[in-house]
């Protein structure tokens, strides 16, 4: 009696170094949400943490930077990094579901996430309360630096998503509420879908 083919892990591991940045990073698509993050940005190392674990996406992360100037090159270029993985990760997208969405409250925080991994880069990114963008998160965070990373993700691995902040009034609790959902909503889209033939798209192609 023959049994069904084991499915490949869907991997990458990149680099990048710049005069601003170095940065080694290794994700698994179909892991259990383990992961080694450092990134030299202690509430960043949180943030992916908790992608990583609600994503069910195993990932490394291994990051210098010139974060004695800002934390904004570090973590910018990171996204980029972890954008391309995915990318490379999804191969040609065949047999995925294709769209995942997520409703994620902490506490008082309420964010809703939509992905469609469509090979269009597109974010819509809405609902942070006045000021967030200020605030520094632990001190270091900047709350701007939440949508620059959805940029950087969303632009490099050709995802359209959409991120809406429906309430919330503590910075970390917001933030943490966006990375969250979006990793609900990407863990739906990435999935292997045993009713989709080929790529999940009219077209062809992804």
């Amino acid at each position: 009696m023959s049994s069904l083919p084991v499915a490949s892990h869907r991997t990458a591991t990149l680099q990048r170094k710049t005069s601003e940045s170095s940065i080694a990073l290794s994700i698994d698509l179909d892991g259990t949400g383990v992961s080694d993050i450092n990134t030299s940005v202690p509430f960043y190392n949180h943030l992916l943490t908790a992608f990583a674990k609600h994503s069910l996406t195993d990932l490394t992360v291994t990051a210098t930077g010139d974060t004695d100037i800002d934390v904004h090159h570090t973590v910018e270029d990171i996204g980029i990094v972890l954008g391309q993985a995915i990318k490379q990760a999804l191969g040609d997208k065949s047999g995925i579901s294709r769209y995942g969405d997520a409703l994620v409250p902490l506490d008082e925080a309420l964010v809703q996430a939509v992905v469609d991994i469509s090979g269009r880069p597109y974010l819509v990114h809405a609902g942070e309360p006045s000021g967030f963008e200020f605030h520094l998160i632990g001190g270091h965070f900047t709350g701007s630096m939440v949508r620059h990373v959805f940029e950087a993700i969303t632009y490099n691995a050709g995802l359209t998503v959409h991120v809406n902040v429906l309430g919330g009034r503590d910075p970390h609790h917001i933030a943490e509420a966006e990375f969250k959902a979006f990793a609900r909503a990407f863990r739906e889209a990435k999935a292997r879908d045993p009713l989709v033939v080929g790529i999940p798209s009219t077209k062809g192609a992804l």
